[in-house]
């Protein structure tokens, strides 16, 4: 393997955490090879929340400064009751939360940030970027690994060190990965829940109305025992984004794809009607299942390949880390290989050892957010007594193990 090809890194995936793991990679002075299996880069989904554990890892890569302009800081998390649209609680995030945590909490579309990130990669000379390209199988060996992809009928073949599998919660890396696994390779699985979202227009009809019951500079979330939603401005605050959760029938395994729509109008039965009135007025919504993966299948193979982000612990979205936790990933991932020369896999093992432990904290605190968005009755009552005497100083305490995490070089 030539010099260059024994430290080039392959990723396949050009989304949030590929991009950031090619970055990542880049910066300390590893060429990369990205397959990405679209013709063209589309962001999935509508809006994203970057907490501070986040836009630190992006400040570092430079890609801060590039989104800045199209984000918006919000300046609290607010905690509505969907029947009443009392307002439960409200964690501080603005300029009192970049205090605390040392960067800010951001919500952007992720159109942007893909842009943002597009951007950075672009000035780096030894990333290659290489779109519709669908990869066909890995083969590893002792010197190396080669992937081998094929890009509009014509075979392409890239060899490097590693493989960091970035594509998402229906990896193919995976799979291809686990063809030889018994009894059968690690797939994701439905959750049983269903994401709506819709965006809209911040002075339309539905922005209209969501700045009625809502609060425009603040990330607002109504909480019902058969939904919750969640809305927040993007695009520099021209719109909003939208998207509620509920309990659905597994549909096709797209991120835009289509449900009956009568399923959100059940579970929103009993709310305030101003409430109904912005899910009609944002109508039609876009639906996708959420999926997870096996947290018990391993994230790193043969020593030569690593899933990060959805493709190694797709999570629900219930905690707003999915992102997250997928820049962490990509950015710890990197560092790893590059304190451990030559030696992918005993980095690649410290790696996901050191990562999983706070996965998996992330995914029980998604876990116990659901629960508490989605109670009912007694459980209800005491959830909002406990939120009403708890000030919104020891809120923002509870979350400085999340939003204040910062990589640590271990040699």
């Amino acid at each position: 393997m030539a010099d260059a090809q024994s430290r080039q890194v392959i990723i396949a995936g050009a989304g949030i955490a590929g991009l950031t793991a090619a970055l990542a990679f880049a910066e300390r002075g590893y060429p990369v090879r990205i397959f990405e299996q679209a013709q063209r880069l589309e962001a999935a989904g509508a809006g994203i929340q970057l907490s501070p554990n986040a836009t630190r890892i992006l400040r570092g890569l430079g890609v801060l400064d590039v989104l800045l302009p199209n984000a918006v800081k919000p300046e609290a998390v607010v905690l509505k009751d969907a029947a009443s649209l009392r307002e439960l609680a409200r964690v501080p995030l603005g300029q009192a939360g970049e205090a605390r945590w040392g960067a800010p909490y951001l919500v952007a579309h992720r159109a942007d940030l893909q842009n943002a990130l597009m951007a950075r990669v672009a000035a780096m000379p030894h990333v290659h970027l290489t779109t519709g390209a669908r990869l066909g199988s890995v083969a590893t060996s002792s010197s190396g690994i080669t992937a081998a992809a094929d890009v509009g009928g014509r075979p392409v073949a890239a060899e490097g060190f590693l493989l960091v599998g970035a594509d998402g919660v229906w990896s193919s890396v995976r799979a291809l990965a686990d063809q030889r696994r018994k009894p059968r390779p690690a797939k994701s699985h439905f959750s049983g829940e269903l994401a709506w979202r819709a965006t809209v227009s911040a002075d339309g009809p539905a922005g209209q109305a969501f700045a009625e019951i809502g609060a425009p500079d603040c990330v607002t979330t109504f909480l019902h025992p058969g939904f919750h939603m969640v809305a927040y401005p993007v695009s520099k605050g021209s719109a909003i984004n939208l998207v509620a959760f509920t309990k659905g029938e597994r549909i096709a395994e797209s991120w835009s794809g289509h449900a009956d729509p009568a399923i959100l109008a059940g579970a929103m039965r009993r709310t305030a009607p101003a409430l109904a009135r912005l899910a009609e007025l944002a109508g039609p919504w876009a639906a996708w299942p959420v999926h997870t993966v096996d947290q018990k299948q391993p994230w790193v193979r043969s020593g030569r390949i690593a899933l990060v982000g959805d493709a190694a612990h797709a999570m629900t979205p219930f905690a707003a880390q999915g992102a997250a936790m997928a820049i962490e990933d990509a950015a710890t991932l990197a560092g790893l290989v590059a304190d451990f020369p030559g030696n992918p896999a005993q980095s690649l093992s410290i790696w996901e050892n050191l990562r999983r432990p706070r996965v998996a904290k992330v995914i029980r605190r998604g876990a116990l957010n659901r629960l508490a968005w989605h109670a009912s009755g007694p459980v209800a009552i005491a959830r909002n007594l406990i939120l009403a005497t708890r000030p919104a100083e020891k809120l923002a305490a509870d979350l400085d193990w999340l939003y204040g995490w910062e990589e640590r070089k271990i040699v």
